[in-house]
């Protein structure tokens, strides 16, 4: 036990050699820390001097027991743990609530009676927000197919040839709703009326890749374009493997367990190889210049794999983007860490796209909702 008539400063470097000994890492500026702080409360009340060097001396918790048996043996001169100027000890019960009913069982009601209870919350739907497609179970991706079909697809805007009112002085006199205004003002013309373009949503075409490369993604998107099939119109959906099918019909379900097993019946080669540029070539050739691109938002969900020609990818892309509104790319490896764009097929068709974005999540998903709504 040491005397009290020591001064703070070396009683606070006894102390540190005490523990140095003992294996803590004590810092010198934590003991002139301590030392400071032994001069400020006074070394009278060994609670005081147990606090003040708990606090300054100790930085991780697992050296609180180590602590206590150097501080009985330097301070109180005796090798057992201080326990009395221990705080006491408050047993608490961590419970995890993902906002579903799930009642305890007996045993676990006896132990959470023992101490206080924190009941953390969390958002299951978040949780899945934010995982990868690819590290899906089977429960998680019937549960991704319901939250998709809450997503939103409003797409861009265009100036439609029909004409409708408009209460301010915009776009071209509407001479017949004036001329009859006046007429119930005396033939005098008080209130000149407008009419304006009406606007209509663009097209929307969908390409996705169904090839062996996008097999832990594939299913997952064809889910998404089930849910902006039925959600909105002026929808078109192809999947792109070694060759093009049209699966717009058979997407058009509202059940969406009916609609993607004829979409599968329709697709003949799923997870098969890719030809990128040549299933563009029929898509522009077949649908795309004859009107079907013209104007729309063209959406290509792919990896960017191509066993085909790239020059013929880039052919295709020049192609696509001259006639289409926007080409928007979805990319589930784009979210990789130190991902760069050096498949071939994906090298080629870059320059021509106008949106570049993820798809490996519900998350990347929303987000391209609100690309393709710009």
């Amino acid at each position: 036990m040491v005397s009290t008539q020591a001064a703070p400063e070396r009683l606070a470097v006894g102390f540190a050699r005490v523990l140095r000994g003992a294996g803590l890492d004590v810092p010198v500026g934590t003991v002139v820390t301590y030392a400071e702080a032994l001069a400020a409360v006074g070394i009278e009340h060994r609670s005081a001097v147990y606090w003040a060097g708990r606090t300054t001396l100790v930085r991780r918790v697992e050296d609180v027991p180590l602590y206590n048996r150097a501080f009985g043996a330097y301070w109180l001169g005796r090798k057992d743990d201080v326990s009395q100027l221990e705080p006491e000890v408050e047993h608490i019960t961590l419970l995890l609530d993902d906002g579903e009913d799930s009642p305890a069982s007996d045993d676990e009601e006896g132990e959470v009676e023992e101490g206080n209870v924190i009941t953390v919350r969390f958002s299951a739907h978040e949780v899945l927000r934010h995982k990868d497609f690819a590290a899906y179970t089977r429960p998680e991706l019937d549960e991704a197919r319901r939250l998709m079909s809450d997503l939103r697809l409003a797409g861009a805007l265009r100036p439609s040839r029909r004409y409708r009112r408009s209460r301010r002085a915009k776009g071209r006199p509407d001479l017949r709703r004036t001329v009859r205004s006046a007429l119930r003002s005396g033939g005098e013309p008080v209130r000149r009326e407008w009419v304006a373009h009406d606007e209509r949503p663009r097209r929307l075409v969908l390409l996705c890749d169904i090839s062996g490369s996008m097999e832990p993604y594939a299913r997952a998107l064809m889910r998404f374009l089930h849910a902006a099939v039925v959600g909105r119109t002026k929808v078109e959906a192809f999947a792109l493997g070694t060759r093009l099918t049209r699966i717009t019909r058979q997407l058009s379900s509202r059940d969406p367990d009916s609609a993607l097993a004829a979409a599968a019946g329709e697709v003949s080669d799923w997870s098969g190889g890719t030809r990128l540029g040549e299933g563009l070539k029929a898509f522009n050739d077949r649908y795309g210049q004859r009107g079907m691109a013209r104007g729309a938002i063209v959406v290509i969900l792919s990896d960017g794999w191509e066993r085909g020609d790239p020059e013929v990818m880039a052919e295709q892309m020049l192609r696509l983007s001259r006639v289409a509104h926007r080409v928007v790319w979805v990319n589930p490896l784009k979210a990789s860490p130190g991902y760069a764009p050096l498949a071939r097929g994906m090298a080629a068709a870059l320059p021509y796209i106008d949106d570049f974005v993820e798809g490996h999540s519900l998350a990347a998903l929303q987000e391209l909702a609100q690309v393709i709504s710009k």
